[in-house]
C-alpha cells in the first residue's frame, strides 16, 4: 500500500458525527475538568449517528456513558406528542448543527459542549425539614446533575421559543446553544442557571 492509500484508509476509519463533525481530541475539547467524565464524546461514544438504542436508564450513572449528542436528541422527545419520535429529533439536531456551523464556522459539537459547561448550575438549594419547619439550604451540584440540568434547560428554551413563532425548532435550538456557549443573557438556560444560583446564594 502506498501513502495515499494508507491516508484514505485512515480517513475512512475516522468516526465523524453525521459523517461530518469530528469527535477527536483536536476537534472537541471539554474545558471543564469536573464534568469531563460525564460528557460522552470519547472512546465508546464515537458514533456516526446519535442513536445507540442503549438501555442507559437501567443502572445508576450508566447514562454518563451515553453520547452527549444522543442525550440532547432524547431530551427533545418530550411533551407527549413527541414521545418516541427519535428520527425527527435527530433531524432537528442535525439541522441545528448545520446552522451552528454557518453561524460560528466551528465544530458544532464543540460549541454544544461549551454551552453545557456554561448552562449547568454550580449551586442549588434543597429543602431541609427540621421539627416541622421547612427551610432551604444551599448545596453544591454534582457534575452529572449539572450536565442533566444544562441539557434540560437548553431543550426547554428552544421548545418555548419555537412554540407559536415563525422560527423552526432547529433554528431556535441553534440560537439557544449559541447564546448559551457565549454565556449570553438572551439564553433561557443561562437565565435559569443564574436564577438558581441567586436563590442558592440567598439560602447559604
Amino acid at each position: 500500500m502506498d501513502i495515499d492509500e494508507i491516508e484514505a484508509e485512515q480517513e475512512r476509519s475516522v468516526v465523524n458525527l453525521f459523517d461530518k463533525w469530528g469527535l477527536q481530541e483536536g476537534d472537541v475539547r471539554c474545558q471543564d475538568l469536573s464534568i469531563q467524565d460525564y460528557v460522552g464524546i470519547r472512546n465508546k461514544c464515537l458514533r456516526f449517528l446519535p442513536h445507540t438504542a442503549g438501555r442507559y436508564q437501567v443502572k445508576r450513572f450508566r447514562k454518563a456513558t451515553c453520547p452527549i449528542v444522543e442525550r440532547l436528541v432524547n431530551s427533545l422527545m418530550m411533551h407527549g406528542r413527541n414521545n418516541g419520535k427519535k428520527m425527527m429529533a435527530m433531524r432537528i439536531v442535525q439541522h441545528a448543527f448545520e446552522i451552528l456551523y454557518l453561524y460560528t464556522d466551528a465544530n458544532p459539537v464543540d460549541v454544544f459542549v461549551d454551552a453545557i459547561i456554561n448552562s449547568g448550575p454550580r449551586e442549588d438549594s434543597t429543602r431541609i425539614g427540621r421539627a416541622g419547619t421547612v427551610r432551604r439550604q444551599a448545596v453544591d451540584v454534582s457534575p452529572l446533575r449539572k450536565v442533566n440540568q444544562a441539557i434540560y434547560f437548553i431543550c426547554t428554551g428552544a421548545r418555548e421559543s419555537a412554540f407559536k413563532s415563525g422560527k423552526t425548532i432547529a433554528e431556535c435550538l441553534a440560537d439557544e446553544i449559541l447564546n448559551a456557549s457565549k454565556g449570553s443573557s438572551n439564553s433561557y438556560a443561562i437565565k435559569k442557571k443564574d436564577e438558581i444560583e441567586r436563590v442558592a446564594k440567598s439560602n447559604r
